[in-house]
């Protein structure tokens, strides 16, 4: 298991995790953090940490996953005036395990774009007025009319993206979301691994008896999988320069697991370094 210090980011951080935002949770019954990233599958570690923590106990079907993060969820959401950052304190919250996941950010943006804005049906919820403001922005479409039955298509997802200085949650920089640099976590766990690794945090949690419910992707091998064999067509289409900006706007992402690029043939798997032995 990899934290960010493998990585050469060592930081000193202030363990601030009241200060953390909605995006993070802490159970107290099994004493843990975690940050949920957009779009690293998350809504499956939100439903494995709700059922450990003994607030889940029917079965969800994998395609509705995303019920998880209603009510059920909103009593351990952390950030300003929230019940959890109002009833525990720090002292608490540094006691408990703390972990995130992270995601390619090349995959992670062809996922956003399919889920949230593309016409094809995924089991997350469409944002159709984003995309048609999208499509009005790249395509100088004023004419609600004209927009209704509009789709962006992935090169005007991506140059729209490189223009916007403030964009959602799920296509915003992974590292916004962490609590970096205010607190460090235990774990960071790149989604390309987290079948096998998430047995370790059951492990750290004594939930031996929890899985994930796993991709709905037909392939478990990373590499194979649609969004990434996507990406490797789509972004090969783009031109240098945009393919530049994105990275100089995502450089955090990429330095969080040494991701490799879309090009590289073990893409969208982290580089290895000597230490690491990650397996498939």
């Amino acid at each position: 298991m990899r934290s960010l210090e493998i990585r050469g980011l060592v930081y000193s951080p202030t363990n601030k995790w009241s200060t953390c935002g909605a995006r993070s949770y802490f159970y107290p019954n099994i004493n843990t953090i975690f940050t949920g990233v957009p779009k690293t599958g998350c809504s499956n570690w939100i439903e494995a940490l709700l059922r450990a923590e003994g607030d889940l106990t029917k079965k969800i079907n994998p395609t509705n996953v995303r019920v998880v993060h209603g009510g059920l969820s909103a009593r351990h959401r952390m950030g300003a005036h929230r019940v959890v950052t109002t009833k525990y304190d720090n002292t608490a919250f540094d006691k408990a395990f703390s972990f995130a996941v992270v995601r390619n950010p090349w995959t992670r943006m062809v996922s956003g774009f399919r889920d949230k804005l593309s016409s094809e049906v995924t089991q997350g919820g469409s944002f159709r007025s984003k995309g048609k403001d999208i499509v009005g922005t790249m395509r100088g479409i004023t004419d609600p009319d004209l927009l209704k039955d509009l789709y962006p298509t992935f090169p005007e997802f991506v140059r729209w993206l490189v223009k916007r200085k403030a964009v959602d949650v799920h296509f915003a920089p992974q590292s916004n979301t962490l609590c970096i640099p205010r607190v460090k976590y235990d774990y960071v766990i790149p989604l390309e691994y987290s079948g096998p690794l998430s047995t370790e945090v059951w492990s750290k949690i004594n939930a031996s008896n929890i899985s994930l419910l796993g991709s709905y992707d037909k392939s478990s091998d990373p590499r194979q999988q649609k969004s990434a064999l996507l990406a490797k067509e789509w972004f090969s289409e783009i031109e240098q320069e945009t393919i530049d900006q994105l990275y100089t706007k995502f450089r955090a992402d990429f330095a969080l697991m040494n991701y490799s690029n879309f090009t590289d043939p073990n893409f969208p798997l982290p580089l290895l370094d000597e230490q690491d032995t990650w397996q498939i």
